[in-house]
């Protein structure tokens, strides 16, 4: 008996210490890294698959980014799923090397339509289509926040919608998915908060593809009452894709050249002529343009070197003669002519947004007007005088309007369900010219568009319009004078809605390198009028 008692104690004592020494080699064994990996990775596994921003739309609600959705597929990599997916996976090769990993993994496809319980396919908002909509209003974003345009100046606005898609399977330790294990799927909120801008999409794509003529360039579409910006488009234009290459590229297509300040040249003889009226001699005055004429020393030709014979305003305004406007600025006060730019908005900066700003362009000093050179070039546009084509636009929009100058307006407001205009900026306007001498330069206008030589004019309305071709002082290599050239027009004329500018930056003569813009694009609006 007492033997039996003995066994016992010393089993019970084996059965201790066998249960220890497992004990402490569990321990151990859970310290070692690969099967603490392992660990970790049991449980679940999810694929983000894409999110979305608030959305930036035209004055009817049509959206300018998110625009269209991006079909991903979320591929639980199992024979039956590589063998749905591979007629529509749009990269091979990324494709291949995720299935070669094993666990589930994200793919761009060409359809919803992939019939597959281990794919799960979501369409997901794109912010940017491949030929981007009014690029450089909208801007970029990078690392989740907005870079330049709107995308910047309305950040806050923009980045605060919270929508996410995610699929999440449950996995094993070696991250393969459980069979008979339902996946979740999150849906991103449609993110319909946002910004309503006064662009028309339909306009800013007549605008892009009337443009694409120009090499380097812009073109502004104003309505004529509110000032609001229809169209705008810079030329040329840029992709997020490539910006690296955008940014080498020597003709610059990231900047915004409706922006920047340029020569104007004739466009300016209309601030010349409401001067003249103004001061009552516009019907009284006349020239014989020989070909030249001189101010002082200095010579200054007329582009038809045989001279136009005698002018009036409405003859000299439609020949673009320089020698008529500069004989007339002899009879102007430097005084004058200075307040007569400043009132139709030169020399005062443009703000389409808080952020996004117009240059002011430069006007002459009185000092500087008091010498007669310098006030005969000012007189036609040239010689210190820059503008911005906003600046023109706005001008024009004052012609063809009652005198008043309409704050320039981008942005309506924001909105939370797309629809709706909050917290919308109301149209404003400053005092301009009188509605006598905006009624006068409308006449000039249209007269000048009536000529049978202006390339700007479509049959299927009625405008007015100013060519120029503005000197820049430099050459190319054969010694020819880069020229940029002008027009800005508003119609139709006998009740003007509209108000375009076309600058072709170094394109040499307005009526050749501008106006064919200008009837591409009023032909277009029109028509799309007219459906």
């Amino acid at each position: 008996m007492e033997r039996l008692r003995k066994r016992l104690a010393w089993l019970r004592l084996m059965i201790v210490t066998l249960f220890c020494t497992a004990a402490v080699y569990l321990a151990w064994l859970m310290q070692k890294p690969e099967l603490v990996q392992t660990a970790a990775e049991q449980g679940s596994y999810t694929c983000l698959v894409g999110t979305a921003e608030g959305t930036i739309y035209d004055r009817n609600g049509t959206p300018l980014v998110n625009a269209k959705n991006t079909c991903t597929a979320v591929v639980n990599p199992t024979p039956e799923a590589i063998a749905a997916l591979l007629p529509h996976v749009l990269d091979l090769d990324a494709f291949y090397a995720q299935v070669e990993k094993g666990k589930p993994f994200v793919c761009t496809v060409d359809t919803a339509k992939i019939d597959c319980a281990d794919v799960t396919v979501l369409e997901i908002p794109e912010r940017y289509s491949d030929h981007q909509l009014a690029q450089h209003l909208v801007g970029y974003t990078s690392q989740g926040s907005g870079v330049t345009g709107l995308e910047y100046a309305y950040d806050d606005v923009l980045r605060s919608v919270d929508s996410q898609w995610s699929v999440t399977f449950s996995v094993d330790g070696t991250g393969g998915v459980l069979a008979g294990e339902n996946k979740q799927v999150r849906y991103g909120a449609n993110p319909v908060q946002g910004v309503i801008t006064t662009l028309d999409a339909a306009i800013q794509r007549i605008c892009e593809t009337a443009g694409q003529s120009l090499e380097k360039g812009c073109i502004v579409v104003m309505d004529v009452e509110s000032g609001d910006v229809l169209g705008l488009a810079s030329f040329p234009s840029y992709s997020v894709d490539n910006l690296e290459e955008a940014l080498e590229d020597p003709d610059s297509p990231m900047i915004n050249r409706a922006l920047y300040a340029y020569p104007v040249g004739s466009i300016f003889k209309l601030v010349t002529a409401a001067c003249a009226y103004d001061q009552g001699i516009a019907g009284t005055f006349y020239w014989d343009c020989t070909g030249s004429i001189s101010v002082g020393t200095q010579l200054f030709r007329c582009h038809d070197l045989n001279g136009h014979g005698v002018q009036d305003m409405a003859l000299a305004m439609r020949n673009s003669c320089n020698p008529y406007f500069i004989a007339l600025s002899q009879e102007l006060d430097g005084v004058d002519l200075l307040d007569t730019a400043k009132s139709l908005g030169f020399g005062e900066e443009t703000a389409l947004t808080a952020d996004i700003v117009a240059s002011s362009g430069t006007l002459p000093t009185l000092q500087q007007l008091d010498l007669p050179a310098e006030r005969a070039n000012f007189c036609f546009g040239q010689g210190i005088l820059t503008a911005t084509p906003l600046q023109i636009t706005r001008m024009t929009c004052a012609i063809a309007g009652d005198g008043s100058l309409p704050m320039v307006r981008l942005v309506r407001g924001v909105t939370e369900d797309g629809k709706t205009v909050l917290r919308e900026e109301k149209t404003v306007h400053e005092e301009g010219i009188s509605q006598e001498t905006a009624r006068y330069l409308r006449s000039l206008m249209c007269y000048a568009a009536e000529d049978e030589d202006f390339q700007g004019k479509p049959g299927n309305v009625t405008m007015g319009a100013k060519t120029s071709t503005a000197q820049t002082g430099r050459y190319d290599e054969k010694g020819e004078e880069y020229c940029h050239g002008w027009v800005t027009a508003f119609f139709p004329a006998e009740e003007p809605h509209y108000a375009v500018t076309v600058l072709a930056e170094d394109g040499g003569y307005g009526n050749t390198a501008a106006a064919p813009v200008l009837r591409q694009i009023a032909g277009a609006i029109i028509e799309l009028e007219r459906r």
